[in-house]
């Protein structure tokens, strides 16, 4: 137990990637206690309207969609390192005056858009950079451990974040929760400030005179070459536009279908980031590239039980179904990002990952109304299962498409435990 534990936490012993780690801990605990107060401030402000979620998510994501394959150009233009420094220190500002508005009590539900969309500006520099910034904390070879490591902060703090909230708001309303997100977010900007920067790996990058020829459309026609970067990335575009839309879901469920409060609503992404917990720490253990049939058997796992979610009709079935499909949509993402990360050129990073958070983010101000449009329309629940069939039917088509240009065939062996599994040409 000692040497698995070692080695799930082995990337920890890297004292810059521990900085980081750190400080992106106490930055998203509060990100997410922030969300869900955010959400809870425009459902009272706009009288339950999940169309207002809807609009909220969109303007939240909407600057990814536009700038984000930008932020990866400067990713590999320029020092990341400042870059997060700088992304970060407007995330503070902005969150700061939001707090004071909130508290003060004269926030109005376009304060709420407006902070939404200006939010959405510094994630759209932040992630992409971040992402690709992680390579240079501990290289190459201990790039799938970090990943994951990554995924399981984030979802420490949608466990933490939620359910502190949802108590938070019950006691104190939602401007203390508003003020302590933007407290938090502090940390990652003093410990970017603390790395060694003579300890970051970096001799793969192009000479600083290369960089400035670093285009755009030279990071698309890399991916557009490679069919094993851009299945996945395909596959992600669907799935997150039309299932990882629970930020927006879970709310209206737990308003407007089971008449539930704060604390509630809390358990019901808590329960999501347990089982997302359990997906990040599954794939610390992996030391190579995912293979594309571990990708498409977890995006078939999250979309089947991203519709069961959808479909059930009981508050604690919900919370039950809650959990797997939590484990299945962060081992799809990582397992996903994972092969990406680790097929691709030092060189070409910033610009492959920018790409890659556009597809995983920037769909979401396309999906987002149109989900809560379907929310308010047809159910919460009805919105979450369509989107669970639609993210089936890709990962089914992508399947049978990998299938026939591989030709592979799948196989169900039922003893001793039942399981599909692929068989490869010339083996059977």
């Amino acid at each position: 137990m000692q040497a698995r534990l070692s080695t799930m936490f082995q990337s920890l012993r890297v004292r810059n990637y521990r900085l980081f780690a750190t400080g992106q801990l106490i930055k998203l605990i509060g990100v997410w206690m922030m969300f869900i107060a955010q959400d809870w401030l425009v459902l009272e402000l706009s009288d339950n309207s999940a169309t207002a979620l809807g609009v909220v998510t969109a303007l939240q994501f909407t600057p990814v969609l536009l700038l984000t394959l930008l932020s990866g150009r400067l990713a590999d233009r320029y020092d990341k390192r400042l870059l997060l420094f700088i992304a970060n220190a407007f995330w503070t500002a902005l969150a700061l005056v939001m707090s004071l508005l909130v508290i003060t009590g004269l926030v109005q539900l376009w304060h709420v858009f407006a902070f939404a969309a200006l939010l959405g500006v510094a994630n759209a520099v932040e992630t992409p950079v971040r992402q690709a910034f992680v390579s240079e904390l501990v290289g190459v070879p201990l790039l799938p451990n970090a990943l994951s490591l990554n995924a399981a902060t984030f979802n420490s703090a949608r466990i933490i974040g939620p359910a502190v909230a949802g108590l938070a708001i019950a006691a104190f309303d939602v401007g203390p929760v508003f003020l302590f997100s933007a407290l938090s977010s502090i940390a990652p900007l003093v410990n970017v400030v603390r790395m060694r920067t003579s300890e970051l790996h970096r001799k793969d990058l192009l000479p600083a005179g290369q960089r400035d020829q670093a285009r755009v459309v030279d990071g698309l026609r890399y991916v557009a070459r490679r069919p094993d970067i851009l299945l996945p990335m395909a596959l992600m575009s669907v799935i997150g536009m039309s299932l990882f839309n629970f930020q927006l879901t879970l709310a209206a469920l737990a308003k407007t279908v089971f008449n539930t409060g704060a604390a509630s609503f809390g358990l019901f992404s808590t329960a999501l980031a347990v089982g997302a917990l359990t997906g990040a720490l599954a794939g610390t253990g992996r030391r190579s590239r995912p293979s594309v049939w571990l990708v498409l058997g977890a995006a078939v796992g999250c979309a089947t039980f991203g519709t069961l979610v959808g479909l059930a009709g009981a508050y604690w079935l919900v919370v039950a179904l809650l959990l797997p499909t939590g484990f299945f949509m962060v081992f799809f993402a990582q397992a996903a990002n994972q092969r990406v990360q680790l097929s691709v050129d030092a060189a070409f990073r910033g610009r492959v990952m920018a790409l890659w958070v556009l597809v995983f983010l920037g769909t979401n101000p396309v999906g987002a109304p149109i989900i809560g449009w379907v929310a308010e329309t047809f159910g919460a629940g009805a919105s979450i299962w369509i989107g669970g069939l639609i993210s089936l039917a890709a990962a089914l088509l992508a399947l049978t498409w990998q299938l026939r240009r591989s030709g592979a065939r799948l196989r169900l062996r039922v003893l001793p435990m039942p399981r599909f599994y692929v068989v490869s040409p010339g083996t059977e």
